[in-house]
């Protein structure tokens, strides 16, 4: 067992949101930037940012790791940068404003197609579609929920198809 994988996971932590150079096994050398250490096989994956704001993710399996240097600090920026990675492009903030013009241009649609779709709950937020289905901010597929899987497949497939055609 190396140096690293005796760490524990309040040593690994102290690597997070840093630019290291990450030294392996067989003379391999990585760069990036740490965007986690596993704490079970103490593996760290490395983010690397290509041109046109590409993404380039690496992970160095910690049974390999001999030794890693930090060579730069990460600022707010960067730390915001690296937390956004893995996040869902649905989940990206929205106004107030643009999550009243989405429910509402997906309740026209869906009216417009003959689906009998409500509003409910006390700010009227979610979307309610033939009693059988709701609809949650940001109202995508992901945000319907319902107990009869058929409606559930169907609305979704329809609300991704709406969402492909908006783009």
């Amino acid at each position: 067992m190396s140096d690293w994988q005796r760490k524990s996971p309040l040593d690994w932590e102290m690597y997070v949101n840093k630019m290291v150079k990450v030294a392996a096994i067989e003379k391999h050398e990585y760069e990036g930037w740490v965007l986690t250490v596993d704490p079970v096989s103490a593996s760290i994956v490395l983010a690397t940012f290509l041109e046109n704001e590409k993404v380039s993710i690496s992970v160095v399996l910690g049974h390999a790791v001999q030794e890693v240097e930090i060579l730069k600090e990460g600022d707010d920026e960067m730390k915001q940068r690296l937390s956004c990675i893995f996040a869902p492009e649905e989940s990206k903030a929205y106004s107030p404003e643009e999550l009243e013009k989405r429910k509402n241009d997906l309740k026209t649609w869906l009216e417009r197609n003959h689906i009998p779709v409500t509003e409910q709950g006390e700010l009227g937020r979610t979307l309610c579609v033939a009693g059988l289905l709701t609809i949650d901010p940001p109202y995508g597929p992901e945000e319907c929920s319902s107990s009869n899987e058929i409606i559930l497949s169907r609305v979704q497939g329809l609300i991704q198809g709406y969402l492909e055609k908006q783009q």
